[in-house]
């Protein structure tokens, strides 16, 4: 791994490690401020809102601005936010330090993916990107469970302290490692930024985002009780199969990289079919334990296949000055996870059974596929009337 690109992947790991953890602290942090588990729970709504909020917000006042002090301001912003979290008194001021902490995420990934790309050569800039985004895959493996550990064991005051430290050698790590002559894109600039805003294929790119993470929440959101009712599995046992969940998105988001800097929209399609298809699977075979904890696998790993594909087509659609769509496009990630919860709780309020959840899934995935198959078609139409103007198929 590149060493800049290294640096990147120990933020991006603190940044996971931040968003996910506190689903593991819940009820230590309810217990301790004095508030129900599902106010608790909150906090994650709080933290997603704002990256969603938060991304464009930085992305627009940092446009003008060279990409490694922003990138080391960004983690700058974890640490102080972490910081905040550790020493809050209460939920409410928790709750804003969560928020503000949120407002760094879409920034520091729409930027930094860009910046890895400009690292490498054209043919690698998916795997780069990829291998930044392992940071977060990793953060599955060991930064949730080993901080949900920590703060059982030390209070959940000591798992924040924890990420403040690997927060700082972040800092460290990109202001040491990451080139200060960093290129910006020649139509650089908040104008710049704004009008790639006006382009289909931009959007089109993060419909697809938004609507394969929405397909992963609808169902993932509810995959505690899909196992132990469905499946059968022992709450123990779960805990088990998430973390081969996590093996599965990181060996996932490594195969993405390599396979979209060969064929990027094939393998969105494609990657997006098979999701479909493994979710309709779930759905009829997901009584028999042994097969649900092997499909779960497969699941996490196509479910980061799609990733580093997705993130490079957006900052390739919009290359002009990519920052502000490669932001943005973390903002659908994260619009499509609120969406999808909500739709699978919909669905199941109407009387959906655990056991029909993953086909609300495998629909979510099939309008992701048409919205690809539309997208590469515009990109075969573009290559006949404007060849210099097509996009990487």
């Amino acid at each position: 791994m590149p060493l800049p690109i290294l640096a990147l992947a120990i933020a991006s790991f603190c940044i996971g490690t931040t968003e996910f953890v506190i689903m593991g602290l819940l009820p230590e942090v309810a217990a301790d401020l004095g508030v129900s588990i599902p106010s608790a729970g909150l906090l994650v709504t709080g933290y997603a809102l704002g990256v969603v909020f938060g991304a464009p917000v930085i992305a627009v006042a940092t446009a003008h601005m060279p990409r490694k002090p922003v990138l080391v301001g960004l983690a700058v912003l974890f640490v102080v936010g972490n910081l905040l979290c550790a020493i809050a008194p209460n939920y409410w001021l928790l709750m804003a330090a969560r928020v503000f902490t949120a407002f760094g995420h879409g920034a520091f990934f729409g930027i930094g993916s860009v910046v890895a790309a400009s690292l490498v050569p054209r043919n690698k800039r998916a795997s780069a990107i990829a291998l930044m985004f392992a940071g977060l895959t990793l953060s599955n493996i060991l930064g949730v469970p080993g901080g949900t550990a920590l703060g059982e064991a030390y209070g959940w005051r000591a798992t924040f302290l924890a990420v403040v430290g690997i927060g700082l050698i972040s800092v460290a790590a990109i202001a040491w490692l990451v080139p200060a002559g960093i290129t910006q894109p020649s139509g650089g600039g908040l104008l710049g930024e704004v009008r790639v805003l006006g382009k289909l294929q931009v959007w089109l790119a993060m419909l697809i985002s938004a609507l394969a993470s929405a397909s992963l929440f609808a169902v993932f959101t509810y995959i505690k009780p899909y196992l132990t009712d469905v499946s059968g599995l022992s709450t123990a046992t779960v805990t088990w199969v998430l973390l081969l969940f996590g093996g599965g998105m990181t060996i996932g988001n490594i195969i993405g990289g390599r396979l979209a800097d060969w064929k990027l929209m094939p393998t969105v399609i494609g990657t997006l079919l098979m999701l479909a298809l493994l979710l309709a699977g779930f759905a009829e075979f997901g009584a028999i334990a042994a097969v649900a904890v092997f499909i779960v696998f497969l699941w996490g790993l196509l479910v980061f296949v799609i990733v580093p594909p997705l993130q490079i087509r957006v900052v390739e659609a919009a290359s002009e000055a990519p920052n502000l769509a490669a932001t943005l496009n973390q903002g659908a990630f994260n619009i499509g996870n609120a969406a999808g919860a909500w739709v699978g709780g919909v669905a199941l309020s109407l009387g959906v059974s655990y056991a029909n959840l993953p086909l609300v899934g495998a629909a979510l995935a099939l309008m992701a596929v048409a919205v690809a198959v539309m997208s590469q078609t515009l990109d075969r139409q573009l290559l006949v009337t404007h060849p210099a103007q097509q996009l990487r198929p």
